[in-house]
């Protein structure tokens, strides 16, 4: 999509959000979620310090959207010339894919007519309350987890991240689900009963119940326990049990927060997405943020992660090769 093309469906965004939008409704006479959807996008979760307010001006969306990194770097790796041998220079540090691998969004999200700058509205100024101890326990976690995998994460599968073996991506499924460097669509299947959202990334699937309580306390799931009711025409989903390994994760929940989602129809093409965030042990105060999921054409397709990926194999058997050799040099 032009730019051109994306202002002119702002245009059309802001003049429908004038007026309320009767959605497609399911048998039960609740509105219907149900299709492809993607946020990708490149605004981010927090506002970079590039931006003084939550909502780009209209003369400011082109010039902003030139000048965003993540463009400047697509349109830099696009002129590559092909013949040329790359030796991984261009890469920034921690880079490990150019621009053709990556597909996180080329446009600002669009939220009520206006093109934001960060996810985060509440606080005003774009930015996670963090407590400033919860920062400190985050950073020498991560570190802990670092260390211990080349400590002694390479003796089996089961001791390496579960991103690396491709079991989940707790940004992408969230809650809250946000942005990633590929595969940011989601698909939406609902029954009276149930609302399945099924995340590209890693090809994970939430399950919300409609209705109901919470499971017992010490029952953790992976990505929480999630139930939703329908306020109106808004699903409002509320997630505890959060399990451990969301502590080290983007947003970092103790085992004590709480995620609440908003999901409004608001258009043919866009669900407004809003959550709130609430653990004591990592935040100030409780945090807001919104964005819009666009409708996408097509299906959302498997997203083969482990069946292609020979890393695993790759490390694990590094490893034994490498006490082969230490067990080789004490014999000498």
């Amino acid at each position: 999509m032009t730019l051109a093309t994306t202002l002119l469906s702002s245009a059309a965004i802001a003049q429908q959000s004038k007026t309320k939008y009767n959605p497609p409704r399911m048998s039960n006479g609740k509105p219907s979620l149900e299709g492809a959807w993607t946020n990708a996008t490149i605004t981010p979760l927090q506002r970079p310090a590039r931006y003084k307010n939550l909502a780009l001006a209209p003369d400011e969306v082109e010039a902003a959207t030139n000048e965003h990194p993540q463009v400047v770097r697509q349109k830099d790796d696009d002129k590559q010339d092909e013949k040329t041998v790359l030796t991984g220079a261009d890469l920034g540090r921690g880079r490990g894919y150019n621009a053709f691998w990556i597909d996180p969004g080329m446009t600002f999200t669009n939220v009520k007519g206006e093109y934001r700058t960060s996810f985060v509205v509440d606080p005003p100024d774009g930015q996670i309350p963090f407590k400033s101890d919860a920062r400190g326990s985050r950073r020498e976690a991560r570190e802990e987890g670092e260390a211990r995998e080349v400590r002694g994460g390479f003796d089996g599968p089961e001791a390496r991240p579960l991103g690396e073996r491709c079991v989940v991506n707790s940004g992408s499924a969230g809650p809250p689900m946000l942005t990633y460097l590929y595969n940011n669509n989601y698909e939406i299947v609902q029954t009276p009963n149930t609302v399945a959202i099924r995340v590209e990334m890693n090809n994970y699937t939430r399950l919300i119940r409609i209705g109901g309580k919470h499971i017992p306390s010490n029952i953790r799931p992976l990505h929480g326990d999630s139930i939703g009711q329908w306020d109106g025409d808004t699903l409002v989903v509320e997630t505890t049990n959060f399990h451990p390994h969301h502590a080290n994760g983007m947003i970092g929940l103790t085992e004590q927060g709480k995620v609440t989602e908003r999901f409004t129809r608001t258009s043919k093409n866009q669900i407004l997405y809003e959550f709130t965030v609430e653990d004591a042990t990592r935040y100030k105060q409780p945090w807001r943020a919104e964005y819009s999921f666009n409708a996408t054409e097509g299906r959302v397709y498997e997203f083969a992660c482990h069946e292609g990926n020979y890393a695993l194999v790759g490390v694990l058997a590094g490893a034994r090769e490498q006490e082969k050799r230490v067990a080789e040099q004490s014999k000498k």
